[in-house]
């Protein structure tokens, strides 16, 4: 699939070494078609990584798809140059008044403090609220996906003894709903986090269904009935050493940090980490893609407004 992105986003670069077909804005003027519009808030400190993972498992399909990126108003990032959010990046009062096919919201490294302690929580309500009537499909990774959890349901993130760290098999409860369509009834993902939801609070809400769940990582893949609002809670979009490197950071500032499970060949970290989960994260966003936004949006996104008329 074409995906198509700012002209100048470093991205372009990286994934067209990797043959993945990327289309800048004057070469995407020049066909007649009508593109899904996804937008993608960024939360990740690596936004230069975060954006070449996603646009990756974002082109495993024949759609043409353009990828607007944003950021939070209310905080500003240190980890990245300033002028990359600039030319590349939008805020929500730049987006807010128009209508979008899907939207990816990541996850972000708060997950010790609660919802209502992080500084930009009050401006993620606003992009949650914004989003059930203007976007058809938002996708929720790791934190993101407890932080809607708790906006829209009241499920509350739990503090785990250990982190859970590397890669976990799960198993599909679902093979019936279109986001498993085409799993295997067992699959790798990536996970690294402190905090989790319980399977319980998951299955007591009549409104989710749980659709992946693994024994040691817990729920996984989680989905309102409708399709409307998917959390993942792992990490399926990770580049192969982007544990590694979390990893050897932890250990350069000193914390106490385990080696990824099930990550790098007898627990070597000398060895080159062994990628498992590939082929389920590129399935995973084009189930997503196909099922939960192309089949189901509008052609004319301003039948959104029309929508929230009615149910207004």
């Amino acid at each position: 699939m074409p995906v198509k992105i700012h002209d100048g986003l470093p991205a372009v670069d990286i994934l067209a070494q990797e043959n993945v077909f990327v289309m800048t804005d004057k070469r995407a003027a020049m066909q007649d078609i009508r593109p899904l519009k996804i937008l993608v808030l960024n939360l990740m400190p690596t936004k230069e990584a975060t954006e070449a993972q996603l646009l990756r498992v974002l082109s495993n399909s024949p759609l043409q798809i353009e990828v607007t990126f944003l950021q939070t108003a209310t905080y500003q990032p240190t980890h990245i140059d300033p002028l990359h959010l600039n030319i590349f990046y939008n805020t929500f009062d730049e987006v807010r008044d128009k209508n979008w096919d899907g939207l990816i919201i990541t996850g972000a490294p708060v997950e010790h403090r609660a919802f209502t302690e992080v500084e930009y929580w009050d401006e993620l309500t606003s992009i949650l609220d914004w989003a059930q009537k203007n976007v058809y499909s938002t996708l929720h990774i790791c934190w993101a996906a407890q932080a809607g959890l708790f906006h829209y349901y009241g499920i509350d993130k739990r503090t785990l003894s250990s982190k859970v760290f590397g890669i976990f098999q799960h198993s599909v409860t679902d093979d019936k709903n279109k986001l498993t369509r085409g799993f295997d009834d067992v699959f790798n993902a990536p996970h690294s986090r402190h905090t989790t939801v319980l399977y319980q609070d998951i299955i007591d809400c009549e409104d989710l269904e749980l659709l992946a769940y693994s024994d040691e990582a817990g729920a996984y893949l989680v989905a309102s009935k409708d399709g409307r609002k998917v959390f993942v809670t792992g990490h399926a979009e990770y580049d192969g050493d982007t544990l590694k490197k979390e990893y050897e950071r932890d250990k350069i500032s000193g914390l106490d940090i385990d080696v990824p499970h099930n990550y790098f060949p007898y627990d070597d970290t000398t060895l080159k980490p062994q990628v498992t989960w590939r082929a389920h994260a590129n399935l995973l966003f084009s189930n997503w893609v196909n099922y939960c936004v192309y089949q189901e949006t509008p052609y004319d996104l301003d039948e959104l407004d029309a929508r929230k008329q009615i149910s207004e």
